[in-house]
């Protein structure tokens, strides 16, 4: 201590220390720290107290920005756990993207603050989320690799902060990223990566329309609530996949269950249909228990087209382009509001089934519709296995009984087994067709004796049908128009009989079979007809001819108003056709007037028809005159009782001898 110089007095600098702490306690703003300094110079304070307070007011001052730093710190790392937190509550997508592009704004106090996301398919970067932005295209801006401050960030995987943007020569300028820039009136752009490990999933931005220089804590504070930001995107990514697989996997599920359900339903109706067939249900069970099922109308149509069976539903023919595109297919197709299945046996068609009144069938309806026909396959398969045995069976009875082969008890008795009782009258007809195959006019064939309680088959390379008849003819005409409409071509028939037990049958096919040759001689194809519908040509094939049918046939209203009236029309008409149809010539023979003459043909044209005197019936007539004027003589010889009788060779026509 020097002597005689006095201590500074020390109440002014403590004062002074007070005050600072008090400001720093109070978190004062920096000019207030001023004033302990300032009182103490007014109070008169030495220069060495002065001195010290001055540094204590830097101290405080430096101790000052320290706290500042640290509060500052501090609201962020809060703001960053709030903002975790945040991120972490939210499941949506779109909600966390919203979320992070605010919580940037509000943290760094921006203009406008914007997230991108990377499109890995096309290369670049696009603008999902913007937060303060105004101008619409620059929320919908597209950045390349590389190019402007954003895809450089997304390239490079670094932040990139810039002042003033346009004026910034460090980047890749180009006209769409600048005009959208521009558009917002951006200056200042400040990016960060979004990462994900070692990858780059998007930017995240925080801007300002006025120039200003990013601090390097603003960046890191950006940065670190982009780090955030990419775990809660790929958080909510991984929750939104989670949540897709959990709906498609409900939705499999469901599917499951669905068709597990359509094949228990199909498994039990294929059951219910197959146990209908082995018990012996036909065709028309199974189409009745199939409508029920399937709640619409079923037809069931054979491989030629006939229907089998039918149920809740119109006839209506096969569509023959459905079947066969079903058939190419393997599975059922739709046709016109009509559901159309092939029925197969491997590569084979045995027919089909259609299904009306369901234009819209379900997945698992269709599979039973398409199991129902698996059904109906085997169905027709024991029919034809069963048909095929019976026809054969059938085939070979009717062969032996043409064949004059084995005891006629014994095939009365193998006929009687089949449902056959040849002590009935029995006709043969005999079947052709040009156009129509063997087997598909032997299939009709064979269904047309079982309707008839006949039988039918295969001999001497015809169809044969054995049926109870008594009117051949007629049957004839019947049987060749419920053939030709069964196999779609002409059918002509030629008959013969009625014949009785199996010795007469043979004898009738014949006479059939030459019937048949002489349809189609004639041209009547199509037709069907016995030896009596042939005319004159029908007595010279007839082994036994009803030569006195014929005549009665021919000649009968003659023959008839003679015998009323006591006539002798026929006989004129005998003159007639002897003398050439000349009048002259027959009145001189009849001896009577011209005028006689011209009566009486005018008598007999109302008898006989309009077309008696043209050539095909005038044959017929003068064919029948003779074969009267024969019976008549053997009548006057004393065989007045032979009305029917053989004819073993023919007759001339013109002369009337054998």
């Amino acid at each position: 201590m020097l002597t005689g110089v006095t201590p500074p007095a020390p109440q002014h600098a403590a004062t002074a220390l007070r005050h600072l702490l008090d400001l720093l306690a109070q978190g004062a703003a920096a000019e207030e720290f001023d004033r302990p300094a300032a009182t103490a110079r007014q109070a008169g304070a030495p220069a060495a107290e002065l001195a010290g307070i001055a540094e204590a007011t830097t101290v405080a001052l430096r101790i000052r920005r320290t706290l500042s730093q640290h509060r500052v710190r501090e609201a962020q790392l809060t703001a960053l756990f709030d903002t975790a937190s945040d991120l972490a509550a939210l499941r949506d997508l779109d909600a966390v993207l919203r979320a992070i592009v605010h919580r940037a704004k509000l943290l760094l106090g921006t203009d406008v603050t914007y997230l991108s996301l990377n499109d890995d398919a096309a290369g670049d970067t696009y603008m999902r989320v913007t937060d303060g932005s105004v101008a619409e295209a620059f929320q919908r801006v597209r950045l390349g690799m590389g190019e402007g401050l954003g895809g450089l960030v997304a390239q490079t995987a670094r932040p990139y902060a810039t002042g003033d943007y346009a004026a910034d020569p460090r980047f890749h300028h180009t006209t769409t990223i600048d005009s959208a820039v521009l558009d917002e009136g951006l200056r200042a752009i400040l990016g960060v990566p979004l990462r994900l490990g070692s990858r780059i999933i998007g930017v995240l931005y925080a801007a300002d329309r006025a120039p200003r220089e990013f601090t390097a804590g603003e960046v890191a504070l950006l940065s670190s609530l982009a780090d955030h930001a990419a775990i809660a995107i790929d958080g909510a990514r991984l929750l939104e996949e989670t949540r897709a697989a959990l709906v498609d996997l409900n939705a499999a599920s469901e599917t499951i269950r669905t068709h597990s359900e359509a094949m228990r339903r199909a498994e039990e109706a294929h059951d219910q249909l197959t146990d209908l067939v082995l018990r012996g249900g036909g065709a028309d069970d199974v189409a009745a228990a199939l409508a029920d099922i399937l709640d619409g109308g079923i037809l069931i149509h054979d491989a030629d087209g006939a229907e089998l069976a039918r149920a809740r539903t119109a006839p209506q023919p096969p569509p023959t382009p459905a079947v066969a595109a079903s058939r190419a297919r393997g599975r059922a197709v739709p046709l016109n509001g009509t559901w159309v299945c092939a029925v197969l046996a491997g590569p084979e068609l045995l027919g089909s089934i259609a299904l009306t009144g369901r234009a819209g069938l379900a997945d698992a309806d269709r599979l039973l519709f398409e199991r129902a026909s698996v059904v109906t396959a085997l169905l027709m398969l024991l029919r034809r296995s069963v048909a095929e045995t019976e026809d054969r069976v059938r085939g070979e009875l009717l062969g032996d009984l043409l064949s004059r082969t084995g005891d006629p008890g014994t095939l009365t008795a193998r006929a009687r087994r089949l449902g056959v009782d040849l002590g009935r009258l029995h006709s043969v007809f005999v079947a052709h067709s040009d156009a129509a195959p063997r087997h598909r006019l032997l299939a009709a064939a064979a269904r047309s004796a079982q309707t008839r309680n006949g039988l039918a088959g295969l001999h001497h390379d015809h169809v044969v049908l054995v049926a109870p008849s008594d009117t051949p003819g007629p049957d004839a005409q019947a049987l060749a128009a419920e053939l030709g409409q069964a196999a779609g071509c002409p059918v002509t028939v030629g008959a013969a009989g009625p014949a009785t037990g199996p010795a007469e049958l043979p004898d009738a096919h014949s006479e059939a079979d030459r019937c048949l040759s002489a349809l189609r001689t004639l041209g009547h194809t199509g037709s069907g007809g016995a030896t009596a519908d042939l005319g004159f040509i029908g007595v010279l094939l007839g082994d036994q001819a009803d030569l006195g049918g014929y005549v009665t046939r021919t000649l009968g209203p003659v023959l008839d108003y003679d015998t009323a009236r006591g006539t002798d029309l026929v006989t004129t008409l005998d003159a007639y056709f002897a003398q050439g149809t000349s009048l002259t010539r027959t009145k001189t023979l009849l001896h009577v007037h011209v005028n006689t003459v011209v009566q009486r043909l005018e008598r007999i044209g109302r008898l006989l028809g309009p077309d008696w005197n043209e050539p095909p019936r005038a044959l017929e007539i003068q064919l029948a005159l003779r074969l009267h004027r024969l019976t008549r003589r053997r009548r006057a010889a004393g065989d007045a009782r032979q009305t029917k009788f053989v004819v073993t060779r023919p007759i001339n026509p013109v002369t009337g001898s054998e």
